[in-house]
């Protein structure tokens, strides 16, 4: 075990839209504990987004509390959930192992064992911080109920849109389009196998379509999407936002459904047999998958992320952003 007295800096949302680091000391980690030293951690786009500007429900405060968060809603507020790093202290058998956690922005990290997930080998580190986005994606797929040779839509093409995209476009025979307003995103479709389209264009009568934008207008598209009796698997959070939703025209007429998906539980279609630690063991394996690489962004580091994060969130688009720690490869 290391000495006591390990210094630790963490990333922290003081208010609107500012970040600072703040530094503490961290002891060793007790019974069934492990230390980390961080590598990279994803951000959220759309959820770290909201807990920037403090437009988290209050009424969704204890819901929304990431794992291993520090300090409450609004501000100030720990917060994160896409952690890499490696075991430096713990068990023997974990030292030196590469593990995904849902731990905020902190160079160096202490969690429980029991949320540790090892990431296989043949993900890179910093590839696996999309591991709680695949998790998110794969529970819509679950949800949705899409087989084979389905007519498939995904509204939005963000990170969490583009993997549900990514894993519909694996099931034997099914069509798939990305919609999106940015005409840029197409190239990044094409290299994922999906098709692409700009919201004008997007096709009419499809099994399935799941809605990732967060946007009034991505759900319209959505709905006018859908086929006679589809499903429409929403995805989005909007916070406090209460958005219109189109329910006149053929809505009713097409008898669609409207079917909300998150990831805070396993989809009930797996529930029985499947528990946390296994969808998440599942997610990582699905990102041995090196296509996906060209949903990382240029990582920033962790000594400028209180400065720069902010800035990138609220641009409200590009990709997820990701941080680069000193111990990062």
């Amino acid at each position: 075990m290391a000495a006591r007295g390990v210094m630790a800096t963490s990333l922290w949302t003081v208010a609107p839209g500012e970040m600072v680091h703040r530094t503490h000391d961290l002891a060793d980690p007790g019974p069934g504990e492990a230390r980390l030293r961080m590598l990279y951690s994803g951000v959220s786009r759309g959820t770290e987004r909201l807990v920037l500007q403090g437009r988290v429900p209050k009424a969704e405060w204890a819901r929304m509390r990431a794992p291993l968060q520090e300090g409450d809603f609004p501000y100030p507020v720990k917060y994160g959930y896409c952690a890499v790093g490696v075991v430096e202290a713990g068990p023997a058998a974990l030292l030196g192992q590469t593990m995904f956690c849902l731990h905020p922005h902190q160079d160096v990290f202490i969690a429980p064992i029991a949320m540790l997930a090892p990431v296989p080998p043949t993900v890179p580190p910093l590839r696996a911080t999309l591991a709680a986005n695949m998790e998110t994606a794969l529970n819509a797929i679950w949800d949705s109920g899409a087989g084979p040779c389905d007519r498939i839509t995904v509204i939005g093409a963000g990170v969490l849109g583009l993997l549900v995209a990514t894993l519909a476009g694996r099931i034997p025979g099914a069509v798939v389009t990305l919609i999106d307003i940015d005409p840029d995103r197409a190239a990044l479709a094409h290299h994922l196998g999906v098709g692409f389209a700009l919201p004008a264009a997007a096709p009419v009568d499809q099994d399935l379509v799941f809605h990732t934008s967060a946007s009034e207008a991505g759900l319209a598209t959505a709905i006018a999407c859908a086929g006679l009796e589809a499903s429409i698997i929403e995805m989005s959070w909007y916070g406090d936002r209460a958005p219109a939703i189109p329910l006149g025209g053929a809505f009713h007429s097409r008898r669609l459904r409207l079917i909300s998906s998150q990831v805070g539980h396993v989809s009930p279609t797996r529930r029985p047999r499947w528990d946390y630690a296994r969808r998440l063991e599942a997610s990582l394996g699905l990102l041995a998958d090196p296509r996906l690489d060209a949903l990382l962004p240029t990582p920033i580091a962790f000594a400028d992320a209180a400065a720069e994060l902010p800035a990138l969130l609220m641009q409200g688009t590009g990709l997820a952003p990701v941080i680069a720690y000193p111990s990062a490869p």
